[in-house]
C-alpha cells in the first residue's frame, strides 16, 4: 500500500521547549508557517497524558493534510488514531511495528550508520530519520554526530527517503538537501521560538528556494 507524505519540513515536538505555549499551539502555528509533518515525542509522559495530547494534536491538525506521527509508543499511536509511528533502533523491530499499526499508517525508522540504512526493508518502512548531523541537547541519548558527509552516506545507502535530523537550523537546510535528504526534521528551530509560525516560514522559504 502506498502511503503519501511530505518530509520537507518535519517538526518534532519537545514538551520542555514548547512549555510556553504548549505543544498543540506550537504545532498549530508551525503548520500555518509551512510544516508538513508533526511528530509527538515525549519520553517522560505517562501514556494517558500522551494520548490526550495526541488527540488534541489530531484535532488541531484536522483538515491541514499534515500527518501526526507518534514517537516510539505504538499503543499510544493506535489509541490516538495517529497517522504514523516513528521508532528507533532500540525500540521494537520494524516488522512488529508495521504489524501493529497496519498497512495504511506511515512508519519511520531512525538510522545512524550506512550499514543500518542499508538493512531497511522498504516493504515495511516508509522513511528514515538520518543523522544526527550535529549534537543537540533536545535528545540527550543521541549517537555521535555524523556531519553532512555522514548524512550523505546514510542516505545513499537507504532504499527509502530520508529526513535529516540533529541540531538543524535554517542555515543548514541547503546542505541537508544537497546530501540527498527529502526534508529536515527540526526541534529547537521551531519549538520554544518566540514566533513558531515565523520560524517555520523562514525554514519553508529556504526549502522552497531550493526547488528547481
Amino acid at each position: 500500500m502506498r502511503r503519501t507524505f511530505d518530509l520537507s519540513l518535519y517538526l518534532v515536538l519537545d514538551p520542555g521547549l514548547c512549555a510556553g505555549i504548549g505543544m498543540v499551539e506550537t504545532a498549530r502555528r508551525a503548520v500555518a508557517g509551512g510544516v508538513t509533518m508533526v511528530q509527538l515525542r515525549d519520553k517522560l509522559c505517562e501514556r494517558a497524558a500522551l494520548v490526550r495530547t495526541g488527540r488534541a494534536l489530531k484535532d488541531a491538525l484536522a483538515g491541514s493534510g499534515v500527518p501526526l506521527i507518534v514517537n516510539d509508543d505504538v499503543d499510544a499511536a493506535v489509541e490516538i488514531g495517529a497517522d504514523g509511528l516513528h521508532v528507533g533502533q532500540g525500540d521494537m523491530p520494524a516488522a512488529e511495528a508495521r504489524r501493529l499499526i497496519g498497512p495504511g499508517a506511515i512508519l519511520g525508522l531512525t538510522v545512524e550508520t550506512p550499514v543500518l540504512a542499508r538493512t531497511v526493508d522498504p516493504g515495511l518502512v516508509d522513511y528514515i530519520g538520518a543523522g544526527p548531523v550535529f549534537a543537540t541537547p533536545s535528545k540527550a541519548d543521541h549517537k555521535p554526530p555524523v556531519g553532512f558527509d555522514g548524512l550523505a552516506a546514510q542516505i545513499a545507502a537507504s532504499p527509502v527517503p530520508a529526513v535529516a535530523i540533529g541540531g538543524l537550523k535554517t542555515i543548514h537546510v541547503a546542505r541537508a538537501f544537497v546530501a540527498g535528504a527529502r526534508g529536515v526534521a527540526v526541534v529547537s528551530a521551531i519549538c520554544g521560538q518566540p514566533d513558531p509560525e515565523a520560524a517555520a516560514r523562514a525554514l519553508r522559504a529556504e526549502i522552497d528556494s531550493l526547488s528547481p
